[in-house]
């Protein structure tokens, strides 16, 4: 049993869904444009960030409600949300104040915030250990490398043009990101940050999301409706690369995806014909189609 958590941006809500039958359980109102969201690790919270509202919202899950607000000057934007569960804390970037926001999970008390002096800051996640959290700069071209703990920024390489999703492999290093304007997947060696292995993506690729055993990655194409099929141990030329295998037709202006716990089945936000797509992983193929809100995007799945 599972229920997605999907977010609403047109319609200023977040919606609580069956995952298996797609029916509506609730919905609730929030600030202006909710854009992202992720789970305190209990998934008793649901932290949303509405990014034209310029708030962070605490969501009590069991109650179906908002229970707490967050605001700050210097939030302009803030976008992209990652949990690091070793450390109890709860990590948020403001995309155009290009500000880091550190809160503590058990008070959820803002510890620090520190500029990544990049350009248009968007998604945040964490590599193996959650020793160092990697951000994807939308308008400088480049991810921003930050020893975690330190709150230090150590690198800044450069990727392909508007790199938007972002997300590491935990048994290689290696990082991928999703750079929107030239289509192409980025994979970054860890200890050097060279781009060592691009691969063609579709139009606008928007996200990067691993399944739970680290082997497949789907990224959402916005601008072609469909979603890229990345296998992680694909050998191309002899080496192993990360590279494309198939396109899933979807939605149209796909955006937030999530898999389920098993891995079995993934789900895309489709933000212009507002709902949710149903993927079997087996076939890599979309089976069915939930109704949402206005404009769909954030999206994830809370086990129950």
């Amino acid at each position: 049993m599972g229920e997605l958590i999907v977010l609403n941006k047109d319609a200023d809500t977040v919606q609580y869904l069956d995952a298996e039958t797609g029916e509506s359980l609730a919905t609730v109102d929030t600030d202006f444009n909710p854009h992202e969201v992720a789970l305190s690790p209990d998934g008793e919270t649901a932290y949303v960030t509405c990014s034209l509202g310029d708030s962070l919202l605490f969501l009590d899950n069991e109650s179906r409600e908002v229970r707490d607000r967050f605001e700050h000057d210097l939030f302009d934007f803030p976008h992209g949300l990652a949990v690091r569960e070793s450390a109890g804390e709860l990590w948020l970037v403001s995309t155009y104040s290009s500000q880091v926001f550190v809160f503590k999970i058990e008070t959820e008390e803002l510890l620090e915030t520190f500029p990544t002096h990049q350009q248009h800051s968007h998604i945040v996640t964490f590599g193996p250990g959650e020793e160092r959290a990697y951000i994807a700069n939308i308008g400088s071209d480049t991810v921003t490398v930050v020893d975690a703990d330190e709150r230090r920024v150590v690198a800044d390489p450069p990727v392909g043009e508007g790199p938007e999703g972002i997300a590491v492999d935990q048994d290689t290093g290696e990082i991928l990101v999703a750079n929107q304007d030239d289509g192409r997947l980025s994979v970054l060696n860890p200890e050097t940050f060279a781009d060592e292995g691009p691969a063609i993506l579709g139009a606008t690729p928007i996200r990067v999301v691993f399944d739970p055993e680290g082997r497949y990655v789907l990224v959402p194409n916005r601008e072609s409706d469909d979603v890229s099929v990345i296998d992680t141990e694909h050998i191309r030329d002899g080496e192993r690369r990360p590279w494309e295998i198939k396109r899933i037709p979807v939605g149209i202006w796909p955006g937030g995806t999530v898999f389920e716990p098993s891995g079995d089945r993934a789900f895309v936000a489709n933000n212009k014909t507002n709902d949710v797509s149903v993927i079997d992983t087996g076939t890599f193929e979309e089976v069915e189609r939930f109704d949402a809100g206005y404009h769909p995007d954030g999206i994830t799945y809370l086990e129950r």
